[in-house]
């Protein structure tokens, strides 16, 4: 089966993204094939490289990021709420006329328009978080 996921909600303030990570995890372990990861609302704070959690706590970014890597994940991250909540990558910074720019690796910036791709192109959408 072919999944999208929609993550809705911050990695610490909720349990959405742990969640998430664990479906997708699963799944994958399963022979599954998640096709596309969206960040949307405060889920686009997964995205961040700036978290910095203690070394004994869940570094949830990078969870994400070595699930990509591992198992070409695409790890999508709605712009227009990005952009609400100072995420940005290389050229968005520019455009912005920011001096830096903090997109974790793995992940990139884009529409709605890939939420709907999702829909279209999955057996099934699940969506964490409110």
């Amino acid at each position: 089966m072919k999944f999208g996921i929609l993550i809705n909600e911050g990695p610490y303030q909720h349990q959405s993204s742990d969640s998430a990570y664990q479906f997708a995890k699963a799944s994958i372990e399963k022979g599954h094939t998640i096709f596309r990861v969206f960040f949307y609302h405060d889920g686009v704070n997964n995205a961040t490289n700036l978290t910095a959690p203690p070394t004994d706590d869940r570094n949830v970014t990078l969870r994400w990021t070595e699930l990509a890597q591992e198992h070409d994940v695409d790890l999508v991250v709605c712009i227009a709420a990005a952009l609400r909540r100072g995420i940005l990558d290389e050229s968005e910074a520019k455009r912005q006329n920011k001096a830096n720019f903090n997109l974790a690796d793995g992940f990139r910036i884009s529409g709605l328009g890939q939420l709907i791709e999702a829909g279209i192109q999955c057996d099934r959408v699940v969506v964490f978080g409110d």
